[in-house]
């Protein structure tokens, strides 16, 4: 697998694995209104802006298929998925990696905003929970999620 920055041609796959993942994964956790706000949340515009501002990675599977991406904003990891079909396999793990290492370069702290699917999987990467919060997303559904944080140096 390579991980690489993403470019404005990778868009397309940027935003199909974003959306892919979120409307395959949070219907399981989430009720439609929570889902909808969370693709909304991702949209073309926000994915685009990053992409041109080089925060983007993309992980490539060694049979050259994008599986992964993830955002990295100032010490903040944001964005980070990798398709159904390739959980399992430390893809996910290996973006994790990169994002850590990259924002340790510059700075003490990690923060992210870890939704239910993967609250397990930061809290196992030495991650703690500073505080839950729930977003009213209208038509009574909620989008649950914790902000949370791990120092690095």
């Amino acid at each position: 697998m390579k991980i690489r920055t993403a470019e404005q041609t990778d868009f397309g796959t940027v935003k199909a694995i974003t959306q892919g993942t979120i409307h395959a994964v949070y219907p399981k956790y989430y009720p439609a209104g929570a889902v909808q706000f969370f693709s909304d949340h991702h949209s073309d515009e926000k994915i685009m802006r990053d992409i041109a501002d080089g925060t983007v990675y993309l992980l490539i599977t060694d049979d050259g298929i994008p599986a992964g991406t993830v955002t990295l904003t100032d010490n903040e990891i944001d964005r980070l998925f990798v398709l159904p079909e390739y959980q399992g396999n430390g893809f996910g793990r290996a973006l994790l990696d990169l994002a850590e290492s990259r924002i340790a370069e510059q700075y003490d702290t990690i923060v992210l905003h870890a939704s239910l699917p993967a609250k397990n999987i930061y809290l196992k990467r030495g991650f703690k929970e500073k505080d839950y919060n729930t977003l009213d997303t209208g038509h009574g559904d909620y989008l649950c999620f914790d902000r949370m944080e791990k120092r690095v140096r």
